[in-house]
Parts: structure tokens; C-alpha cells; sequence
């Protein structure tokens, strides 16, 4: 079988990767599993939350990315981002000035964020034509103090902030820019590509998670909207109603997908952040996300079928919420 571009898919991490795990240690509270994007690990009187992700579609700003898809990670699970490991790989005959523009970009971004850079490893790397670089955040909280993707309950309401797409069309405007020239103005390009000012949402989760009343949190990255709707079903067995028309869409993203032909839905979406939170706390979370001034709207809300997870559409009919086979930034980087 022929594996698909971005991750793996869910059935070959639980046959394959989730079934070869090393040693059992007792500090593991929270290890692998599909839809959960960190460990956690209980040492003494703390919980240390650890997340590790590579940039691998990015180019122009590969490293400020990786530190913030990173600390995301940590993030949604109200815990705030302290430490980073990062592995960069360069492309065979790199130079000083790439190590220097891809470490730049890495130390603005964790400066941005309080985190402190302490340790990883820097190649050139044999074969490769783009750099790739693996960040891995860790944060500490009091132990037990952290939420995960997989603990919503059955008719929590469903938040989203922010808008659908909003890595990648940060990322087609700046690595397709020529491309998009021939449709898009320079004025609607540029602001979609400043949508990397938007890829945080440090703020959006430990806002939300400060508020009460929230039972999951995930932020939606490879396959967007409607797979990270999907790995939150699947980390809490649950079902899942969603309506379309709730979901925002800037107007930079509808013509960045228009003119690649793909699914804003579908399109790496870091920089929104999904919120399963107890019905009577949603418009509380809602309120004071808005307050931040980060924007938020309820999109649905979970059920107890996890067999039955459903979209409404705009046209007001309803079908199986789709499940993305591979994120739809592949599919408009291999277009012109």
C-alpha cells in the first residue's frame, strides 16, 4: 500500500506504530493515540506535556512555523509552552545564510512566546531538496491539570476559533505567490500571506481553559477543520453534528482554494483552535476568546453515536461529515 502525502493514515498508526512502543514506564499517563497530539508524563507533584511535529509543506518560514505548531500542540492542552528541542534538516549544499534565516525565525517566534530553544540538532542531509525541521515543545503544569482531544463528553457544544485554513493559505499565498498573481490583487495576496500572524493559538487555550467549563481542546492541522473534528470524535468515541454555514471562512481562503480547486475545509488549519466545552459555558468562552480578541463561534456539538458523525451543509442538506485521505495542501502543490 502505497501511503498518502502528510500522515499516515489513523488504521496504520494502531495496527503498525501505536503496537511497537518500547518499554512500559509508570510516569506515562498519557501516551500514543490517534487524535491526541502530546504525551504526558507525571513527575512528583508536576505533569510535563510533551508535543513533537516537523514542518515539511513550508518553505519561506519554516522555522517560525515550527515553533509555533509546536507550542500550539502543548497549548490545547491548557498548558503553556516552556521549552523546545528542534531537529533541522537542510537540503544537500544549504548554506550559512539558511541556518541562519530558519534559527532567526525560530528564536523571534520563542521569544514571542516565552519559550526558551534548549537543545536539538542541525545536518545537511544527503538526497534532501527542502529543508524539514522537527520541533519539540514541552510545558509543565500542577499535577492533573491539563485537558486532552480525547475528553469530550456527549452534548458538548463544539467552538471554533478563528477561520478554516489558515496555515495554508498562509503558505500557498507565500511559496504559489506568482502563481496566485494572475487572479488575486496585491492587496487581498498580502493579507493572506500575514495569516502566519494568526497560526497561535497559545492565547485562544489558556484563555479558553482559564474560563472553566472546557472538557477538550485540539487545533485542527494536517486535513483542517473536518479531520480535526474528526481526531477529537475518535480520541473521545463520540459522534458529532457540525454545520458548515458556522464555520468561517475569510475571503482570502475562499479564493486561494477557488483558484486550486480545493476544500477550505480540508486545508491545514493551524491557527484555529477546536474547544469541546460544556453546553452552559460556551457563550462564557465564546464571550471572552472575543474580549482577546480572538474570534469564535459554536460550529456543532458532540454525540454519543460515534458511528454517525454528520455535516450540514450550506444548501441545508446533510451527509457524512467527510474524512480527509490527505490534507489539501498536497493536492494544490502539485498544481502551477
Amino acid at each position: 500500500m502505497k501511503l498518502p502525502p502528510g500522515k499516515i493514515p489513523v488504521d496504520i498508526l494502531k495496527e503498525v506504530v501505536f503496537k511497537n512502543l518500547g518499554a512500559e514506564r509508570t510516569e506515562v499517563v498519557i501516551g500514543p493515540s490517534a487524535g491526541i497530539d502530546g504525551a504526558v508524563l507525571d513527575l512528583g507533584d508536576k505533569s510535563l506535556v510533551v508535543s513533537m511535529d516537523p514542518i515539511t509543506g513550508a518553505v519561506e518560514r519554516i522555522g517560525w512555523l515550527a515553533v509555533n505548531v509546536n507550542a500550539n500542540d502543548v497549548a490545547t492542552f491548557g498548558v503553556e509552552p516552556a521549552f523546545l528541542f528542534s531537529c533541522i534538516m537542510l537540503p544537500e549544499n544549504a548554506d550559512r545564510k539558511l541556518v541562519e534565516t530558519i534559527s532567526s525565525q525560530m528564536d523571534a517566534a520563542a521569544k514571542d512566546l516565552g519559550i526558551a530553544i534548549v537543545g536539538g540538532h542541525c545536518e545537511s542531509t544527503p538526497s534532501l531538496t527542502n529543508p524539514i525541521v522537527v520541533g519539540c515543545i514541552l510545558g509543565l503544569t500542577e499535577k492533573g491539570r491539563y485537558v486532552t482531544a480525547g475528553g469530550a463528553k456527549p452534548s458538548d457544544k463544539l467552538i471554533l476559533t478563528k477561520s478554516a485554513g489558515i496555515e495554508g493559505t498562509a503558505i500557498l499565498a507565500t511559496d504559489r505567490e506568482q502563481t496566485l498573481k494572475k487572479t488575486m490583487n496585491n492587496t487581498t495576496l498580502k493579507a493572506a500571506k500575514n495569516f502566519y500572524n494568526q497560526i497561535s493559538v497559545v492565547k485562544d487555550a489558556l484563555t479558553a481553559h482559564k474560563t472553566g467549563g472546557v472538557h477538550a481542546m485540539h487545533d485542527p492541522t494536517e486535513g483542517g477543520i473536518l479531520n480535526g473534528v474528526h481526531e477529537m470524535a475518535d480520541a473521545s468515541n463520540l459522534g458529532a453534528n457540525i454545520i458548515e454555514d458556522a464555520i468561517a471562512v475569510r475571503p482570502e481562503t475562499a479564493q486561494v482554494c477557488s483558484y486550486f480547486q480545493i476544500d477550505p475545509l480540508q486545508l491545514i488549519g493551524s491557527g484555529a483552535l477546536l474547544i469541546s466545552a460544556e453546553a452552559k459555558s460556551a457563550d462564557k468562552i465564546v464571550s471572552n476568546l472575543k474580549r482577546e480578541g480572538v474570534e469564535a463561534a459554536v460550529i456543532g456539538e458532540f454525540t454519543e453515536n460515534a458511528e454517525q458523525r454528520l455535516l450540514m451543509q450550506k444548501d441545508g442538506v446533510t451527509k457524512a461529515l467527510p474524512r480527509p485521505l490527505s490534507d489539501h495542501l498536497w493536492t494544490a502543490l502539485r498544481r502551477q
